[in-house]
């Protein structure tokens, strides 16, 4: 009987071990996906994903949440990934259907004001003109800028009425493009300056707004872009409900 119990007593100890280790590595498991929390895009997309090379360090830290909803897209989906810096858009993955060559095309950002923008709208304008008009898929903008647009002075009236977002504004309808948009600071003037940064988030919710998409933003930073992301998918996913 005293044989039996140190039996009985060696497998418990046993069986608690491995539920203590099967409860350690559980949730290691699961985090795997957890940013997206199983959220997909419903139908096939034309997405050109925009980032402005100038915003501040820690927005390198989302490329992989930026790497797992690109390769969630459903089949059929195209990806071009661009960097908007001064000079012109570096476009480092043209529109491709092979959504894991899309996204290991992204790189960590320059984060200097050597590469600065004046206008992160010119390039937006670029990017818009490589829509093919004969794909039938939802054509989608993801824009993650500070929005600022400072090339023809500070101040309400040039930043908030900016000419080059009114064209992009109009290309975009054109073309029937939805641009949607997270905010970020650049490590330039919207970090430091709370007005820039307002100026900024005002800029992308009108260029959205002006073009069926939405701006996400919070506060004058952001700590994650994980919940921007699911409230993409559920925007998208609205979107198609609707045509």
């Amino acid at each position: 009987m005293l044989a039996r119990r140190r039996f009985l007593s060696v497998g418990s100890i046993f069986i608690i071990g491995l539920f203590a280790i099967s409860g350690a590595a559980g949730p290691a498991v699961r985090d795997d996906r957890r940013p997206l929390n199983g959220a997909r895009v419903v139908a096939p997309v034309n997405l050109a994903i925009l980032i402005q090379d100038d915003l501040v360090s820690h927005v390198s830290n989302e490329l992989g949440i930026t790497r797992d909803f690109i390769q969630s897209l459903p089949p059929g989906s195209q990806v071009m990934i661009g960097y908007i810096r001064s000079g012109s858009l570096q476009v480092l993955q043209p529109f491709t259907r092979e959504l894991g060559k899309a996204a290991q095309s992204l790189r960590i950002l320059v984060s200097s004001t050597a590469v600065s923008p004046y206008n992160p709208y010119v390039e937006v304008l670029e990017a818009l003109k490589k829509f093919e008009s004969t794909n039938k898929n939802a054509n989608v903008v993801l824009l993650i800028s500070d929005g600022l647009d400072t090339s023809r002075g500070f101040d309400s009236s040039s930043v908030l009425n900016s000419i080059d977002m009114s064209r992009a504004i109009k290309e975009a309808n054109r073309r029937e493009v939805s641009i949607y948009s997270f905010y970020a600071p650049s490590v330039g003037l919207s970090r430091r300056n709370f007005l820039a940064s307002s100026w900024g988030q005002s800029s992308l919710n009108k260029i959205s707004h002006e073009t069926g998409g939405k701006a996400f933003f919070q506060g004058s930073d952001f700590v994650t872009f994980n919940s921007y992301y699911e409230r993409l998918i559920r925007a998208l996913n609205r979107a198609e409900s609707i045509d």
